[in-house]
């Protein structure tokens, strides 16, 4: 069930917050407006457990100290953001609430979905890059699966070639991480 929210002015990072927690949309804060997207669809969720099953995987055998999420609320210069996956130190994550701060978040990557394709590819890479997140990655799914590097320079994100479907993509930072895009689609 959806609820529309009455608020007058604009509204406050405390006051998102304080929002009761309603796992079947996204409510994310950008510039004292709420952004809402709906939950993402079984494509969508395929890839990021998969993905999310990767990355866990590849740190563990890298022996590096982090952990990745889910949907979390990540607090950057302008607001909330929701990423898809995050790659947080494993010390802030232990300490960390409700929220946890940009500067604790080493990656964070979005699997771009019919509703929030221009959010993924415009906005909030521009709203991670202000907030000094150095590694953004972002999943294509459709036509055929990709994924793309971004890795922060000069208060942007210096993007690799896409990495397709039906080769290893080899990814050596925050951590070594070697998968094909396809494996993050089939049944």
């Amino acid at each position: 069930m959806s609820v529309a929210y009455s608020h007058a002015g604009p509204w406050t990072l405390d006051a998102v917050l304080a929002l009761p927690e309603d796992t079947s949309q996204r409510i994310e804060l950008v510039g004292g407006q709420l952004m809402m997207s709906p939950a993402p669809g079984l494509p969508h969720q395929r890839a990021s457990h998969r993905l999310h099953n990767l990355l866990e995987q590849a740190a563990e055998a890298a022996g590096v100290d982090v952990e990745v999420f889910e949907g979390i609320n990540v607090i950057v210069p302008d607001g909330l953001l929701i990423p898809d996956l995050a790659i947080i130190d494993a010390v802030a994550a232990e300490e960390s609430g409700v929220a946890v701060s940009a500067h604790d978040v080493l990656a964070v990557l979005e699997i771009a979905s019919p509703s929030t394709r221009v959010t993924d590819r415009k906005l909030k890479p521009s709203l991670y890059a202000a907030a000094g997140i150095e590694h953004y990655w972002r999943i294509e799914l459709e036509p055929a699966p990709r994924l793309l590097i971004g890795r922060l320079r000069n208060g942007a994100y210096a993007d690799r070639p896409p990495l397709l479907a039906g080769a290893v993509a080899h990814v050596d930072e925050p951590f070594p991480i070697a998968f094909d895009p396809a494996s993050l689609v089939r049944r």
